[in-house]
């Protein structure tokens, strides 16, 4: 029993030295703290850019090709497909996305969110991370993925945490945000907003609508798990979770999330890359291009410039309507054509075929040059070092592969040797479009398809050129002659003697269809390609004149110096002839044909910038009246079907492989159709004031091509694609493709009108000389 009084006391605890412990941990932690982000500031912790990489943080950038109108015609690029925008090219939607869902407080911080890392802290992450975009921006710029070790990942993310307070301080919000889109890389080829925006949708960044918008922002959760071609599902989902976050935070009414969740993605999966989209052949021959002009102009401190990581822009003279109505027309007329020669070359129809007038051991030592000219052989002889034998035996054992044709893609199993041979069987074609009065190049089609075909037929290949050649012959003797269209010289055959121009056998020339007559005028000679008239004219001037005016005219090709060249016998391009052609349509001037106007760097500074190289070739008189000889073509000679109608009723060539026919076309054309002897190529070149537009068409081997000129002319075979696509070019009158006719020179002593007299050509010329008169008064 406790004794009366006395008290049961209890000692006080002392915490005071539990909160001077908490305050030394916490001073100790805080200055811990401080401390390891001064390291990390100073580069202890490893490396940290310094202010010139914030300023210039290093990407690899894709050099972009732009067309005349603006738009992109590819790039080139190693890995990264990366074209960066401003922000002002991003639409609200997919920057209101990015916040709801990536970081809401982003205007508010200034590159760490306290308040999301408090709560990361608390929960251990289980409530999300608190990485904010400034965060994922330092991530993504200067050391990529975290670590999987603790203690490296710590370290991590406070450079990061540094680094993205930097950022803050050398960007605006605005710039960060652009800078974020453009470094992501949204898979299959899609390094940027941009190129995901055009890959995904087929559009720029700035015409994405909503969903489009929420579905890309989806993607930076994971562009490797939402990818929307292998997972359309998982990225639906997590789309709708992006439109639910855009409600959460009030930039969208759950109204219109609802009825957006509803709907599919709208893909529409345009890929890029080298061998895909519009103008591959003149990107081809653009990197070429690039390549020389690189070797030949370093940067600043000596270091050359890459292709494929500097961000160059190049500005073209390729219109992208005019290229993709030339590729159009390329891709409705071939299947066409080639659906008529394949039925001509059935076995039973050419046990040789695709070849004719070849026996077997021609076709036999044919495919075994082919065989060494191949890819296959260069891959076995050079990189895997294999003998000639093993090579061979390789072309005769079968294997999986794609080939091509007309209907799409085809996976078969087929021996190399086999695959070679079905090959030869394709005709092919060249087109190049250049407005005359500048040498811009608006289109350039150099095969069927680039992804089998890599061989450019606009300025690689040559071909035999045949009766697009004899405009050259004419214009050299109105040039020396003073001829005018209406003069007349006898159609019947003629022979130039041996050694008379340096040819030691006596030439003959006959003309094509065994016709002959009295006399014929010039202008009805060349619109009906009568070889007797273009022979008397060369044995008028002799062939040296008509080569120096061959290269005057562009012509780059060595040319013997024979008779025989005024049939057509060179080989030459498109390219030199489009350019050729152009010098009459400007009137006597030659125009270096143009591809590249300027090209800038990452920066916009310009670098390089074109300059026009012209001469004069022949008088605004000569060069009028070779014009008015070619526009007989298209008035009464082989291109007279451009304007004709009703022709189809009773023609099966019409019928068949004529396309785009009737064309109807009333505006003046000046052009020339041209075949080679055996129908191997087809021609068709033609041209109004402001545009000059040479087609050929022809198969690999000049030993593969149609039996009779019925299908196989220049006129059957080329002049199609000429009239489709400048029947598609008129439907653009946004072009300004000209109607007019074709610029009389204020002085024109040559008669040019066969219909009338002199009487009333001389009066005509007098009437025009004094209204000029008047109109100077």
């Amino acid at each position: 029993m406790a004794k009366k009084g006395t008290k049961n006391k209890q000692a006080t605890p002392d915490f005071s030295k539990y909160i001077r412990l908490f305050w030394i941990v916490f001073t100790g932690g805080l200055i811990f703290a401080v401390l390891l982000f001064l390291l990390a500031s100073y580069g202890v912790l490893g490396e940290m850019p310094d202010h010139t990489e914030l300023e210039n943080p290093k990407n690899n950038l894709a050099t972009e090709i732009i067309s005349s109108d603006g738009k992109t015609l590819g790039k080139f690029y190693y890995n990264d497909n990366r074209t960066p925008v401003d922000y002002s090219e991003l639409p609200p939607y997919l920057v209101e996305a990015l916040l709801a869902t990536e970081d809401a407080r982003f205007r508010e911080h200034s590159g760490i969110d306290a308040r999301g890392t408090l709560r990361a802290i608390a929960k251990l992450g289980s409530g999300g991370g608190a990485s904010t975009i400034s965060q994922q921006l330092a991530k993504q710029l200067f050391h990529g993925e975290g670590s999987r070790n603790i203690h490296e990942r710590i370290i991590q993310k406070i450079k990061e945490w540094v680094i993205a307070i930097r950022l803050e301080r050398q960007y605006t919000k605005e710039e960060i945000i652009a800078m974020y889109f453009n470094i992501y890389d949204f898979g299959n080829n899609a390094d940027g907003i941009r190129s995901a925006s055009r890959i995904y949708f087929g559009k720029e960044p700035l015409e994405l609508d909503v969903k489009e918008s929420a579905m890309l922002v989806g993607m930076f959760k994971n562009s490797s798990l939402y990818n929307p071609r292998r997972n359309p599902e998982g990225v639906t989902n997590r789309r709708n979770v992006v439109l639910n976050q855009m409600v959460k935070y009030g930039y969208l009414n759950e109204t219109t999330s609802d009825s957006l969740k509803k709907t599919d993605l709208s893909l529409n999966y345009t890929p890029e890359s080298h061998r895909e989209g519009i103008a591959t052949y003149f990107r081809e021959y653009l990197k070429q291009f690039m390549k020389d002009w690189i070797a030949e102009n370093p940067k600043a401190d000596d270091e050359k410039y890459s292709l494929y990581n500097d961000g160059l822009k190049i500005f073209t003279t390729i219109d992208s309507r005019m290229q993709q109505y030339a590729e159009d027309a390329v891709q409705k007329h071939m299947p066409r054509l080639q659906a008529e020669f394949d039925h001509q070359n059935t076995p039973d129809r050419n046990p040789t075929a695709p070849f004719l007038e070849l026996n077997h051991s021609e076709i036999d030592a044919l495919m075994k040059r082919s065989m060494r000219q191949s890819e296959r052989w260069r891959h076995m002889k050079y990189d895997l070092k294999k003998s000639n034998d093993e090579i061979i035996a390789s072309f005769d054992v079968p294997r999986e592969m794609k080939i091509f044709s007309w209907g799409g893609e085809i996976d078969t199993i087929m021996k190399p040797i086999d695959s070679i041979r079905y090959y030869k069987s394709f005709l092919h074609t060249g087109m190049m479009s250049m407005d005359p009065q500048t040498g811009h190049v608006k289109a350039w089609v150099g095969g069927i398809n680039y992804r089998h075909f890599q061989y450019d037929h606009v300025k690689q290949g040559k071909r035999q050129v045949g009766s697009t050649f004899k405009p050259f012959v004419y214009a050299t003797a109105i040039d020396q002659l003073h001829l005018s269209p209406c003069d007349t010289l006898p159609n019947s055959p003629i022979t130039i003697e041996a050694n008379k121009f340096g040819n030691p056998e006596p030439w003959t020339a006959k003309n094509s269809d065994g016709k002959y007559g009295d006399f014929m005028t010039l202008k009805h000679a060349l619109a009906t390609s009568t070889n007797t008239v273009t022979a008397r004219l060369m044995d008028k001037i002799g062939p040296q004149p008509v080569i120096d005016m061959a290269k005057n005219l562009g012509v780059e090709e060595d040319i013997l110096p024979v008779p025989a060249i005024a049939l057509g016998t060179p080989d030459l391009s498109v390219y030199e002839m489009v350019a050729a052609y152009s010098t009459f349509a400007n009137k006597g001037v030659y125009n270096q044909p143009v591809m590249v106007t300027r090209i800038e760097d990452k920066n916009g500074t310009v670098l390089y910038q074109f300059t026009p190289e012209s001469r004069d070739v022949l008088s605004e008189e000569v060069a009028y009246v070779t014009v008015n000889l070619l526009e007989g073509v298209t008035q009464g000679g082989s291109g007279t079907r451009l304007r004709t109608k009703g022709a189809d009723k009773y023609s099966a060539a019409y019928r068949e492989i004529i396309t785009g026919y009737p064309y109807e076309f009333t505006n003046p054309i000046a052009g020339k159709t041209g075949t080679t002897q055996n129908q191997s190529d087809g021609w068709f070149m033609g041209m109004v004031p402001n545009l000059v537009t040479g087609v050929w068409v022809g198969a690999e081997d000049r030993a593969t091509h149609f039996k009779t000129i019925t299908y196989g002319q220049g006129a059957a075979m080329a002049l199609p694609i000429w009239g489709l696509y400048m029947k598609s070019c008129y439907a653009d009158e946004e072009l300004g493709i000209s109607k007019e006719d074709f610029e009389k020179p204020e002085e024109l002593s040559i008669r040019v009108d066969c219909n009338a007299s002199d009487e009333d050509e001389e009066a005509q010329m007098l009437m025009e000389e004094e209204e000029d008169v008047n109109i100077g008064f």
